[in-house]
């Protein structure tokens, strides 16, 4: 699933290939991705502008032009391409943006969110209103104050967007067992010390997550090793749990995370 550093990643993408380049047309070849617009009025309102700057906040993804702009979102399984125009197209393409150097191609085989119109600034304002600050850029003590007034478990805090925007299973787990604290763990029981932990070790993930574009695989990350079928942890060697808690599947180490 595409979390914060993904985005980032696909950000760079619009950045080094596309900023500054022209839409000569949107082929949309799945409106089923398209949110609250269709495919003839996308096409009208980028074509003939150009792309700027993008942005990014949590897990959206915000492509500027010097008019509108296009929120995308990847949900499960979506991804950002570019490509030449004469490289033949995925099947999972969904949304195809034309310049004349080649194409920024919207994918996604689960089609679960998809793409947005904002015509004006405010628009984009009133499309993420509901996000939490987000997760890279969050101060300690915004962050520690949200934590210190929150019911429920500390892993579903963390993966609620709008309480801080960008952290999804992989992020938050890997945040947790570095901080040694367990995902049931009630966010309003956390001590100061925890709250500080939790803080600082989302800042050393993020860090190290964003430059590789994911959450990096490595064998020393609880994310490295979550996947095999007797999973170990990378810190103690313990037989690693697996649990749900506020509907998201989660991996812990029952020895270093003991509260």
């Amino acid at each position: 699933m595409p979390e914060l550093p993904d985005v980032e990643g696909f950000r760079r993408v619009l950045t080094e290939h596309a900023e500054g380049h022209t839409v000569e047309r949107v082929e949309v070849l799945d409106a089923g991705v398209l949110r609250d617009i269709r495919p003839t009025d996308l096409d009208r309102a980028v074509t003939g502008h150009r792309l700027q700057a993008p942005e990014r906040h949590g897990k959206w993804l915000l492509a500027h032009t010097d008019g509108p702009t296009v929120l995308l979102h990847f949900g499960m399984t979506g991804d950002l391409r570019w490509s030449p125009a004469d490289e033949p197209r995925h099947r999972h393409d969904r949304v195809v943006f034309v310049t004349g150097d080649g194409e920024l191609r919207y994918r996604d085989m689960r089609k679960l969110q998809g793409l947005r119109l904002a015509l004006e600034r405010g628009a984009v304002e009133r499309e993420l209103a509901e996000l939490g600050p987000d997760a890279s850029t969050v101060s300690r003590r915004k962050f520690e104050a949200m934590l210190a007034g929150r019911r429920g478990a500390v892993k579903a805090m963390l993966v609620d967007q709008t309480v801080v925007a960008g952290l999804g299973n992989l992020l938050s787990d890997e945040i947790l067992w570095r901080a040694g604290i367990r995902p049931r763990q009630q966010c309003r029981d956390l001590a100061e010390g925890q709250r500080q932990r939790l803080h600082q070790q989302m800042r050393h993930v993020l860090r190290a997550s964003i430059p590789a574009g994911c959450v990096p695989p490595r064998p020393d990350w609880l994310t490295g090793v979550r996947d095999d079928p007797a999973a170990r942890c990378p810190r103690c060697d313990t037989p690693l749990r697996r649990d749900r808690v506020g509907g998201r599947s989660t991996v812990w180490c029952p020895r270093c995370q003991p509260g």
